[in-house]
């Protein structure tokens, strides 16, 4: 019994351990990877903060228009209190002479409120329109991060998927060349062949043994990868419950191929088009340098000398004052200075019209390019299935021939060589078609994934 208390023991510290180093396991689909991805993902987690700092920015530059009310309050102690001289004669002394003199108390204590109120200045209204401006430009490459997540997302979990399956398939092909091997030098000891099959087989099982260790580091190296897109530590355990040959069929929309694109949907278009509006408000900021500015403050204080510490006495005399004031501020000449930064801002918003000409020609150059990958990359994947298919009817036929002494070991590592070059292209020729397919998908901003300011306020 003692025994068996103990051996349950080690197997629960060992399972402790273990989930203690592995960390947290994740079970996954593509679709759950990049919902999961756009809510966890580093930088899209980050793009969510602009939001919010945009938001908090807005505010900020709204407050600057509303009152503001500060405080001042001020205690002096005259260690040594300054000494005038006057004329000894003031006090009937010799003419001619001084007399020292000190002026006021040896202590003071004053308090005071004053608000300020701003009632017109051009540049506040433009930058309230600006704030406004880049929470909107916060928002829209928030989206941009959440589409480049999905694309990142996408490859990473399909290149996932390819190293397994290039891993499997060399683990395969290694065990048929051991077979093939151990056969073939057991005919030569008997003398039924040459010395070359022998040692073409041994090349070919190395290069598949070099490959097959190639593949097992990336597999590793793409799970590390797929983890940091996903915000989740590179050492966790993750289930992929989808299949690349799946995923492939399933990725074969040929409808997209069709799909029009609105250019104000996409949002390259989008931030494009903010920059524009952002230049265009920085030259009406600075027309506004030329108008006047009106601000007005009022503020009550009280103050109160004493040659010893009794401000917080009852009896203590305070005197009171308060001052009302209107402050206009009137530009008269600047010798050219306004006008040159005007010019200047009207030169970078005609530079931003072109920039947002040259977006607008380049997202339909975009759309052309992806669809014609993605239809490449269909068209590729169907012809890499039908290779696939007859390199293995090839390479099964040199076998048995290679068996029966038909054909040369030569004849087979061609054979076999050129299946496993079919195999590997096609595993990538369906990585290669989700990927054209996301970027298609990219381009035409689907699906919408907008993050906007009222969802981050519930956050922040």
């Amino acid at each position: 019994m003692n025994k068996f208390i103990l051996f349950i023991s080690l197997v629960t510290l060992g399972t402790t351990t273990a989930i203690s180093q592995n960390g947290k396991s994740y079970r996954f689909s593509l679709n759950e990877a990049v919902t999961f991805a756009i809510d966890s993902n580093y930088t899209a987690m980050n793009a969510r903060r602009d939001i919010a700092k945009a938001i908090k920015q807005k505010w900020e530059t709204t407050a600057t228009g509303l009152p503001q009310l500060s405080g001042d309050i001020s205690y002096q102690n005259n260690l040594k209190q300054p000494v005038t001289f006057i004329p000894a004669e003031f006090s009937g002394g010799p003419p001619g002479t001084f007399t020292p003199v000190t002026f006021g108390t040896k202590q003071n204590a004053s308090a005071t409120a004053t608000l300020n109120q701003l009632i017109f200045d051009g540049s506040y209204l433009v930058g309230l329109q600006a704030a406004k401006t880049f929470l909107e430009f916060s928002e829209n490459a928030a989206e941009k991060t959440n589409l480049e997540v999905r694309k990142g997302v996408i490859n990473a979990y399909g290149s996932v998927l390819l190293a397994q399956e290039l891993v499997e398939i060399f683990e395969k092909n290694k065990e048929t060349l051991d077979k093939n091997l151990f056969e073939t030098q057991q005919i030569f000891e008997n003398g039924l062949t040459e010395e070359e099959s022998v040692e073409q087989l041994e090349v070919t099982l190395l290069d598949i043994k070099t490959q097959l260790s190639n593949a097992k580091r990336s597999a590793a190296i793409a799970r590390e990868m797929f983890n940091v897109a996903l915000g989740i530590p590179v050492e966790s355990t993750v289930t992929f419950t989808d299949d690349l040959d799946v995923l492939a069929e399933n990725n074969i929309q040929l409808q997209f191929l069709d799909k029009s694109l609105s250019v104000e949907d996409n949002v390259d278009y989008k931030i494009a088009n903010n920059l524009t509006e952002q230049r265009a408000l920085e030259v009406k900021l600075e027309k506004s340098r030329a108008l006047p500015t009106l601000s007005a403050f009022i503020n009550y204080g009280t103050q109160a000398s004493t040659d010893e510490f009794t401000f917080l006495d009852s009896n203590q005399r305070w005197f009171q004052s308060s001052i009302f004031g209107v402050s206009m501020n009137i530009p008269i000449f600047s010798s050219g200075m306004r006008s040159a930064k005007t010019q200047r801002a009207k030169i970078a918003l005609d530079q931003a019209q072109t920039e947002l000409e040259e977006t607008v020609q380049n997202i339909r150059l975009d759309l052309n390019s992806a669809k014609s990958n993605y239809q490449f990359a269909i068209e590729k994947y169907e012809n890499a299935k039908r290779n696939i298919a007859l390199s293995e009817r090839i390479e099964n036929k040199n076998q048995i021939k290679f068996t029966e002494g038909l054909s040369t070991s030569f004849d087979l590592r061609q054979a076999q060589t050129q299946l496993y070059s079919a195999q590997q292209q096609y595993f990538q020729s369906m990585l290669d078609l989700i990927n054209a397919k996301a970027e298609v998908e990219t381009v035409l901003n689907l699906p919408q994934l907008r993050v906007t300011s009222e969802e981050i306020k519930k956050q922040y």
